[in-house]
């Protein structure tokens, strides 16, 4: 395995990050039990990391789900479809608009995604919302309670006998009049749905800004935002390039850092042959490549983590009252590993993404283990 390491991005260039899109919150306000999720503090993780704050966005329920990813697939799948009918996105834009469009067509149509988790999660219940059927293929990787969790939205789960970079090349060979491709990443002639994704994260990030600007809390001075094939970290850094943040960074699985290896390169890279990692929704082998230039150009630094950095981010944040998945412990395991070689300082004010819930509830127990940390 690859040592943990930080990269300097070289490319980075703020003024050609692309700017964030504020339409998506009018239809995420449509969306059933939708509410602003918490900004939350975490004085544990800043006493650990010596810094004068930590603010940890917690994106572990978002509309009954476990994840941010229902920002990105519910906008996506709103585009694709009205873009299926011919029609153009109203300048109020809701779920019942599209429901009664899919309901008027009469026509049997099916949304297909690929995923590690919590997009294809997200594009099922997407599906059910609109009494739609769902294709969902997963890596043969994948944890049993992630699989289920999928079904339990009425999808179809299939296994592809590879890992995510199979998957999508499955879902993708799907696409046809009734068969929607709604993915999170892009490929050669694909690149429209994955860039509504990446507008649909605004909505969560606008919240993050508007409670800054209240005064509510501080400006942060370091972001760090999860990367996977680059769509949510797109989003970070098209909300946070114009401010004034002295670094953006970056965090991916030292076995899954297809962007880190694409920057290091000067261009996209695909890995081959990924061995696994506990923190799945970044187990990506491939950039986006709709996402690729603002990643190129958004980052200050680029750092991998170990599972057992993100193990160790996960701990911390319980103690600060805070369930995470591995994946979204990722961003605080970037600072508790590589802090000090980011130049971290009592005067930093952190922001993190709890981009996930617990959904592997196996592996957070064995992670926490008989000790609890709470006592």
């Amino acid at each position: 395995m690859k040592p943990s390491r930080v990269v300097t991005n070289a490319y980075v260039d703020r003024a050609k990050v692309r700017p964030m899109e504020t339409a998506p919150a009018v239809f995420h306000e449509t969306l059933p039990g939708f509410a602003p999720t918490s900004l939350r503090p975490a004085p544990e993780c800043a006493k650990a990391l010596g810094v004068r704050s930590v603010h940890v966005k917690d994106e572990s329920m978002r509309v009954g789900m476990p994840a941010f990813k229902i920002l990105g697939a519910s906008w996506a799948t709103y585009r694709v479809m009205m873009a299926h009918f011919g029609r153009t996105p109203s300048a109020a834009p809701s779920l019942a608009e599209l429901r009664e469009l899919v309901r008027a067509s009469g026509q049997d149509l099916t949304l297909v995604a690929a995923t590690d988790g919590n997009h294809g999660r997200a594009v099922a219940r997407m599906a059910k919302l609109l009494g739609l059927e769902s294709i969902i293929l997963v890596p043969q990787s994948m944890v049993e309670s992630r699989k289920k969790a999928i079904a339990r939205n009425g999808a179809q789960v299939r296994v592809v006998p590879g890992d995510y970079d199979l998957a999508i090349q499955e879902s993708a060979a799907l696409a046809d009049e009734t068969h929607i491709v709604v993915s999170d990443t892009s490929w050669e002639g694909y690149t429209e749905a994955p860039k509504w994704v990446i507008d649909g994260y605004s909505t969560m990030l606008n919240e993050v800004i508007a409670r800054v600007e209240a005064g509510h809390a501080p400006e942060p001075s370091v972001v760090v935002a999860q990367m996977g094939v680059g769509a949510f970290s797109a989003a970070v850094a098209a909300a946070f390039a114009p401010r004034p943040a002295r670094l953006l960074v970056g965090v991916e699985p030292v076995t899954a850092d297809c962007v880190t290896a694409s920057v290091e390169a000067g261009e996209m890279t695909t890995l081959p042959d990924l061995p696994g990692t506990a923190m799945a929704g970044l187990d990506c082998g491939t950039p986006s490549l709709t996402a690729w230039p603002d990643n190129l150009y958004g980052f200050d630094h680029l750092v991998t983590v170990t599972d057992e950095d993100a193990e160790e981010a996960t701990r911390l944040l319980y103690r600060d009252y805070i369930n995470a998945g591995e994946s979204g412990a990722a961003g605080l395991a970037a600072l508790l590993a590589h802090g000090q070689e980011l130049g971290l300082t009592p005067q930093d004010d952190v922001l993190v993404f709890l981009t996930e819930g617990v959904t592997d509830p196996v592996n957070f127990a064995r992670i926490l283990g008989e000790e609890n940390p709470l006592d």
